[in-house]
Formats: structure tokens, C-alpha cells, sequence
């Protein structure tokens, strides 16, 4: 039997509810649920509360310092900055929060399969995810993004594929763990087959490391998502994005920092929010980050 299917008195209900109160009893749970919870709140009301037309431009205030009017000042064109900082994180929550999961899901079942089968099968597959790591990321997704456009349904599935090998590795390493259990072998001397092994003994035990992998790949992809834009492979201008208006106003940062202060502001506390939930997350599960997947 299971680890996770060990009869227990908590529901699955009262267990997530004692994971999110340990989470938020940490300081950095809750500095970091509430830095994020703060940005998905306001990536939903954003367009309500902001006082401009991100596309209205005035030749007149161009480069104008903050002041009572323009809370973080105007940029080259004469855009509130203000404006386009709150808008700025919707298309990048709503892309990395559609493709974390979907690299999450593909990753994990991969790695779970595969640490599950063993053997040489499970040693070629290790040098294939190897190779894949080996380049640089921002070259692998550039070739892709080039070759198909820069619309969201290109970006999410780049984005989901290439993240997801990472998850791999991850998985593999956590039924490693596992399979060599008792329980597995038992499952494995009534006759099941892998898929009711990976779904019955396997998934419940891998789950919360999967949980915590999945936070930090949320983070790492945001940082892709906001580089690609910095690059112009990512959200199309005058759509507002954190990427794009570091972008466009890092030439003006020798007197007027404030364009590029106020994405850059947004971008690292939404990044630091998630890492310090993710590190909670980690200390209630009990997953040791620094633990290394086997070769």
C-alpha cells in the first residue's frame, strides 16, 4: 500500500489546509502569498482602476517626472507609466500561468514513466534530456518563436515544451525514490500495469515535489517570458508588458529612470513572491530543494 493511501483521519481538504496554514505561518510564506496574491488581483482589476488609456500618447509630456498626475511619470511618447506597470503583468500571468502547468503535467509523467521502466530505456532518455539542457534556452526558444511568430499560442507552447524537460529530470529523480519501495514491488506481484502503478502508488507520492517544481518553474518562466519581450520576441507593442517597457525606456535611464524603475519594480517583487512561497511550500511538504536528480 501507498504511502498516500495510508488510511488518515485529515481528508485531502484538511491537508491542504494545514500545507497553506504552515505556509503562511513562515514569514516568507506569507510575505511571499501575499506578493502574489497582490499581483493576480491586480492583473484581474487593472483595467478598472487605471487612470489612462495605455495607448493614448501626448508629445507634450513626453519623459514628465512623477508628480500628483503621473504617479511614476510618462515615458518617450508620452504614456503614463503608471498605467502600463499595473497593466503590464496580464499577458505574462496569463501566458507562464497557463504553460507552467502544462510543463508540469508532461514533465512529471515523463520522468515518472520513464524512472519507472528503468534500464537502458531510462539511460537514452536521460542523454536526450541532457542534450536538450546542454544549449542555452534563449537560443532554443528564439529558433522556434522565429520560425512560428510571437503569438500567445506559439509562446505557451514553447514555453511549456522547453520548461517541461527540466521537470524531467525532477520526477525521475523522485520516483527513483519510490519504486524501489515495497508497496510498488507488491503492485507490480498483483499484475498491475504501469499506468495503474504510476496512478495509484507513484503520482501520490511524487505530487508535492511536482507541487514545489512547479512554483519555481513558474518564476524562471516569467523571467523567459519578460526577456523574450525585451528582446521583441514576446508581446507585440502598445501592449503594455513589463519586458517591453524596460525595453523602450532603458535608453532614457540617465534622466529619466523612472520608465524603467516601475516595471522593473513590479517584475522582481511578483518573481521574489513566488520563490519565497515556493521555499515555504517546500519546508511544509518537506522537499529538500538542493537534493540532486541521479544521472
Amino acid at each position: 500500500m501507498s504511502i498516500a493511501s495510508v488510511p488518515s483521519q485529515n481528508t485531502r481538504f484538511t491537508r491542504i489546509l494545514l500545507v497553506f496554514r504552515d505556509v503562511v505561518s513562515r514569514p516568507s510564506g506569507a510575505i511571499g502569498l501575499t506578493l502574489v496574491v497582490a499581483h493576480l488581483v491586480l492583473a484581474l482589476i487593472s483595467p478598472l482602476i487605471v487612470p489612462y488609456d495605455y495607448k493614448t500618447m501626448n508629445s507634450a509630456l513626453m519623459l514628465t517626472g512623477p508628480d500628483g498626475t503621473h504617479w511614476l511619470g510618462t515615458d518617450h511618447v508620452g504614456r503614463d507609466v503608471f498605467t502600463r506597470v499595473l497593466l503590464g503583468g496580464r499577458e505574462a500571468l496569463l501566458v507562464t500561468g497557463v504553460a507552467t502547468p502544462i510543463a508540469v503535467i508532461w514533465g512529471g509523467f515523463v520522468g515518472i514513466f520513464f524512472g519507472l521502466v528503468g534500464g537502458r530505456i531510462d539511460e537514452v532518455m536521460m542523454r536526450v534530456v541532457d542534450a536538450f539542457l546542454s544549449l542555452p534556452w534563449i537560443l532554443k526558444m528564439l529558433v522556434l518563436i522565429v520560425t512560428f511568430g510571437t503569438g500567445i499560442e506559439v509562446l505557451i507552447p514553447t514555453l511549456a515544451f522547453f520548461y517541461g524537460i527540466p521537470v524531467i529530470r525532477i520526477a525521475r529523480a523522485a520516483t527513483h525514490d519510490v519504486v524501489a519501495r515495497d508497496f510498488v514491488s507488491a503492485a507490480r506481484a498483483r499484475g498491475h500495469g504501469r499506468m495503474t502503478i504510476i496512478r495509484r502508488e507513484l503520482l501520490p507520492n511524487v505530487l508535492d515535489t511536482l507541487m514545489v517544481e512547479g512554483a519555481m518553474r513558474w518564476s524562471w518562466m516569467l523571467l523567459a517570458f519578460s526577456s523574450l519581450s525585451f528582446l521583441g520576441f514576446g508581446v507585440s507593442p502598445p501592449t503594455p508588458d513589463w519586458g517591453l517597457m524596460i525595453a523602450d525606456a532603458r535608453g532614457f535611464m540617465s534622466f529619466a529612470p523612472w520608465g524603467v524603475l516601475g516595471p522593473v519594480i513590479a517584475l522582481s517583487s511578483l518573481i521574489i513572491g513566488i520563490n519565497l512561497t515556493a521555499d515555504a511550500l517546500a519546508k511544509a511538504l518537506g522537499i529538500d530543494r538542493a537534493q540532486k536528480a541521479p544521472v
